[in-house]
């Protein structure tokens, strides 16, 4: 945890940016009955019956510092998916650095403390300003994914990261390993 902590402090440079990474499966639901409108004097209805269509996947890099993150959807999540969007991300977002795997220093958030990674907090923003709602086909998801990262990415939206090692070592005290005589 205190590695992960390291990293955020570390102030923006261009050259050795600080780049998060995340990825989540979403379904492809397809609504199969239109909800009952509001009407005067009745409330709005809405039935929870759905098709699924399949699944895809999500994978997120976001550049907390800087304000900007990459995703993309494929249909499946295989290493081959993943090294993809890790060579899509080094050709055309940092194409002046060294080869591929000299351009990354690997980081890992521990076991049970994915609330560390920065790219979950922004997947979790897709999901609730994007993903919010059921999209049966990729080609829409694809769309949508598109136009907010767009979006979002000419916002300049920032993570103000403000958890430190001090906070830590106060707060998770109890999860530190103590030294006994």
């Amino acid at each position: 945890m205190e590695k992960v902590l390291d990293v955020y402090k570390r102030p923006y440079d261009v050259s050795n940016p600080v780049v998060c990474m995340d990825e989540s499966p979403k379904q492809l639901i397809k609504e199969t009955r239109k909800n009952i409108p509001i009407t005067k004097g009745i409330e709005a209805r809405t039935d929870y019956e759905y098709e699924r269509c399949g699944v895809c996947n999500i994978f997120i890099a976001n550049e907390p510092l800087r304000g900007k993150r990459v995703v993309k959807i494929t249909e499946r999540k295989t290493r081959t998916d993943w090294a993809e969007f890790i060579k899509q991300i080094v050709d055309e977002n940092y194409p002046k650095a060294k080869r591929i795997w000299d351009r990354f220093e690997f980081v890992y958030t521990p076991k049970h403390g994915s609330w560390l990674n920065m790219a979950e907090i922004e997947l979790n923003v897709l999901m609730g300003q994007c993903l919010n709602r059921n999209i049966d086909n990729l080609k829409t998801k694809k769309h949508e994914l598109a136009a907010w990262q767009n979006k979002r990415n000419n916002k300049n939206s920032k993570i103000n990261w403000q958890f430190t090692t001090k906070d830590a070592r106060i707060k998770l005290k109890k999860l530190y390993p103590s030294i006994q005589n």
